[in-house]
Formats: C-alpha cells, structure tokens, sequence
C-alpha cells in the first residue's frame, strides 16, 4: 500500500496513472477512507488535499468499476463538507434543474439495465393474485406510482380468470402530478381494452406526508398495498430513535466489523476492502456534527406512526422491497463502508452487462446511484432519505406494527427464478429467505421482497 502523507501534497501524477487496476482500487479505497475520516474530523486542509489525489485516480466516463465509483464518492464527500457553509452550498446549487422527462428515462433504464424490478413485480403481483382469489372488489394502493408496467401485467391476468374479471381500483400516490397521469392514461386504456371494470384514484402527496383519508379505502373491497424502494424514506423521521436502538459499528481500533460483509468476488472491491481494513486503518471518532442536520417537519409521520395506519387500512396482504443494505448507520464512517460495498455490487452488476462507454451506464450511474450516494454520505437528519436497511430490521418493525408474514409462494419464486435465469448473466441470484426472497448479485444481497399481512 503506497503511503499517504497529505501535508506533503499530491503524490507523483505519473506513478499513479501507471498502476494497475488492483493496486489503483486498492489505493483509491485508502483515499476515500482517509478522506472520510479528515471531513468527520473536521480537518478540511487534509480533506481537500486528498480528495485532489482522488480526482487524478477516479473516472466516472470510461473506467473500471473502482475509478467510477470513486468519482461520485468523492463528489459526496466534497457536497458534505460544502453544507458546512449553507450559503455556499445554496449558491451552487442554485441553478441545477432536472427535467421530468429526465427522470422518466432514468427510472426506465434501470428497469431495463437490472432485473431487480421485475423479479419485484413478479412476486408482488403473485402475491397479490393469490391473495385476492375469489374478490369480486378490488383495491390496490400503490406507494409509488411511477411505473404502469405492474398494473398492466396484473390487469392482463385478472382479466383472465374463469370466474370474470374483479372491479379494480388503484390508488396510486406520487409526488407529482404528471407522474400519475401517464400512468393513468396507460392503465385505464389497458383495461378499456380487456374489459375490465377500472378506477384511478391518484394521491399528489409525499409519503410521509400521506392523508390516509384520500385513500377512500371502503367497506367491502378486498385491500393489497404495494411498497417498492418506498419505505426507508420514512426512516428518516425516526432519527433520534434509531440512534439509540442501533449499537455503535465503531468498536475495536480498525473501527469496523469486516468479518460480517461477504466479499463480492476474488478481486473485487470487497477483496480491496479487506486488504486495506488489514494495513490498521484507523478512524478517528466522528461525529454528524460536520454536516448540519435539519428539524424533523411537525407535519411529517414517522415509520411507527405510518404502519399503524397501514395496519389500520386491514389490508390482505402488504407487498414490500427494500434494498437490502446497511446504508442507515449512526456515523459517516459505517454508512461510507457499507455504502462502498453496496454499490460497487451495482456497478460490477453494469461492468458486466453494459459496455464502459454507453451512455445510458453513465446515466444510471450519475442520476440514481450518485445520487443515493451523495444522499447518504452527505446528508444527515430527514433531509437523508436513502436510510435502507438489512431484512430482519424489516421484519422486525412489520412484527411490532401487528403484521404477519406472508410467505411467497412456490409458484411466486418458480417465475421468479425462471426470469433470472432467463435473464443472461450468471451474476444474478435468487435466495428463499424465512419465506422472502433475496435478489443477490454473485453472494451479495441487493433487494429484499416480502409479503405481509395484518394480524388481527
């Protein structure tokens, strides 16, 4: 491992450009851990002058999985220490705009590019179908209505069955209004055509601030209700009291837990990350005081709050994904690791089906996980929303709000593996766990899904 001496300056550009692969993921894990621990210390000089260092190694347009996601760590790293200077940090940022039809691309090249959401589909829908057998009324709640491409798969296979269509009603809920109108159009033209008895209900809401009477949940109707990458936002508002729930990562002089993070591969950033934990990296205690955090909004309903209601609606059964991932630790140095694991699984999973130079790589890369990065390295308090969590966090929280799990079925994780299979990557797993499925990327789990149900 080369040695870092930040007051000494940038090291030899040359020497650098000239490493391999290895050796620059190695050294690049060192300087983003470094960096990490100088900006939770509040030591800005050292900060600034190894994030130069990481600039010359890092490569978001065209390099390996490492020199990419180091860019857009080191971009987060940087957004962190600016918000220790508001007006600064408002000034630039003030003329970033993303246009809708934007993010509509974005959430469709993710759709394409990985299997994640339709395995999700697949086994939310099934659940669904399974658990409505016989309903002559039917009302499902979408918390994301962003995609009709669900819906319009479930339609297709209601319309079907031998006793006659059911009515269906969906509510859909989305932040914006455009949104729900696409989908809508899509889903009331799919029906119309298969001759299916249909209602939208659309909600313009944030989740957290949700009206739970919008819902205009009614007697009689058959209730399911869709959770996809959806809840953990709500974690958000749950801070303070997951702070003192949660033990502290930060014990030992490494600082870290290895043992408990499964390696990706050989040679892959789980392997870099171990070999550089091993050289004694030790971090200094840090504190969310470098970042300013925001005051919970009065008006915002918190995670216990939001699955009592939900509990409340009755509903047969409650379909969830989540990412399964440790990415809502208590300091910048355990979500930085975790985080750095996560999703350099994402990006090996694009460095093995998508060419270094397509630019729709690029902008699943920058609009989505850059994104999530940046919201969870530089953000703290409920302005930091990507707080996702490992299942049995899940199960937990469903267990204390009164809902039993559902186990997904045979049939379920048949299609489900079939698709995978199908798919043309042998990178992708599937793994039945406690009657939840796991979608792995070689060992590691992604995505959690999971089924529930009120107990009464």
């Amino acid at each position: 491992m080369m040695s870092l001496s930040p007051s000494l300056g940038s090291p030899n550009n040359l020497l650098l450009r000239d490493m391999k692969s290895e050796e620059r993921g190695l050294y690049l894990i060192h300087l983003l851990l470094t960096c990490a621990n100088h900006v939770a210390a509040g030591n800005l000089e050292n900060a600034n002058t190894t994030l130069e260092q990481i600039s010359l190694l890092a490569s978001p347009p065209d390099g390996d999985t490492m020199q990419r996601i180091a860019a857009y760590f080191m971009e987060s790293l940087a957004d962190r220490i600016l918000k220790t200077w508001p007006g600064i940090h408002r000034a630039l940022n003030s003329t970033k705009v993303t246009m809708l039809s934007e993010e509509i691309l974005v959430q469709k090249l993710f759709f394409e590019l990985f299997p994640f959401l339709k395995v999700a589909y697949v086994l939310t829908n099934q659940a669904i179908i399974e658990a409505m057998e016989g309903e002559k009324v039917i009302h499902i709640i979408d918390l994301n209505a962003a995609e009709a491409a669900q819906w319009i798969a479930l339609i297709q296979v209601l319309s079907a069955r031998p006793e006659g269509p059911p009515h269906l009603r969906i509510t859909g809920i989305h932040q914006k209004k455009e949104i729900l109108d696409q989908v809508a159009h899509r889903l009331t033209e799919e029906a119309e055509k298969l001759d299916i008895p249909f209602q939208f209900n659309p909600v313009v809401s944030k989740l957290e601030n949700l009206d739970f009477d919008k819902l205009r949940v009614k007697t009689g109707e058959a209730l399911a209700i869709s959770s996809i990458l959806q809840l953990h936002s709500l974690l958000a508002f749950d801070d303070e009291a997951l702070r003192r729930k949660s033990p502290r990562l930060l014990k030992g002089s490494n600082g870290f837990h290895l043992q408990r993070v499964l390696p990706l591969s050989q040679t892959t950033l789980g392997d870099m990350l171990e070999k550089d934990m091993v050289n004694g990296y030790t971090p200094s205690p840090d504190s969310t005081s470098s970042s300013p955090a925001s005051l919970t909004p009065s008006n915002s309903m918190n995670m216990e709050s939001f699955l009592n209601a939900l509990w409340g609606l009755s509903p047969k059964v409650m379909a969830v994904t989540e990412q399964d991932c440790n990415h809502n630790g208590p300091t910048l140095m355990d979500r930085l690791l975790e985080a750095l694991y996560s999703y350099a699984a994402l990006f090996d999973c694009l460095e093995s089906t998508v060419s270094r130079t397509s630019l729709e790589r690029l902008r699943v890369e920058k609009m989505i996980f850059g994104e999530e990065i940046k919201n969870i390295i530089a953000c703290e308090g409920p302005e930091r929303k990507e707080r996702h969590e490992k299942l049995e966090k899940w199960f937990q929280r469903f267990d204390q709000a009164g809902f039993g799990n559902v186990p997904l079925s045979y049939y379920g994780l048949l299609q489900a593996r079939r698709f995978i299979q199908s798919y043309g990557c042998e990178g992708y797993r599937m793994r039945d766990e406690n009657g939840c499925v796991l979608i792995c990327w070689q060992d590691r789990p992604m995505f959690s899904i999971s089924a529930w149900r009120s107990r009464k």
